[in-house]
């Protein structure tokens, strides 16, 4: 089976570069798989478990924001954060959880009759209490 090239980089750090053969992406739009010779295609990534297979098993990531760059060689993705899925403990899961509540707060209080702005914030929310439930953690807040 052919592989592709996997990067992922968050504004703090290189989280992974390495050759996978599949990789399992949280778009905004639905769930992408990609694979060698993939259609180039450019997603954003919503708050969700991103997973690299390869040889030497799967990595998962916890990924929120930012886009992917698939290509038929390979996926490039560029997180507003991300984090390996074992360095997601209740404490900074919870502090995840309550920006997206701050967040939402914020949203409700600036765009008072504009309700685009203050459902995304809502479905922030929504997605970050899905991806604790994926990675076995419940909001404490």
């Amino acid at each position: 089976m052919a592989n592709l090239q996997f990067d992922l980089v968050s504004p703090e750090r290189r989280l992974a570069s390495l050759e996978a053969s599949e990789v399992r992406i949280p778009g905004a739009d639905g769930d992408m798989t990609a694979m060698a010779d993939h259609a180039p295609t450019i997603t954003t990534l919503r708050p969700g478990v991103l997973s690299v297979i390869h040889s030497g098993g799967t990595d998962e990531y916890v990924v929120i924001g930012g886009f992917a760059e698939i290509t038929a060689t390979g996926v490039s993705v560029l997180a507003e954060r991300a984090l390996p899925k074992a360095e997601v403990t209740q404490e900074t899961f919870d502090g995840l959880v309550q920006e997206a509540k701050d967040a939402y707060a914020t949203a409700q209080e600036t765009f008072k009759n504009e309700p685009g702005p203050v459902d995304d914030a809502a479905k922030l929310i929504a997605d970050m209490v899905a991806v604790g439930g994926h990675i076995g953690l419940t909001a404490n807040n």
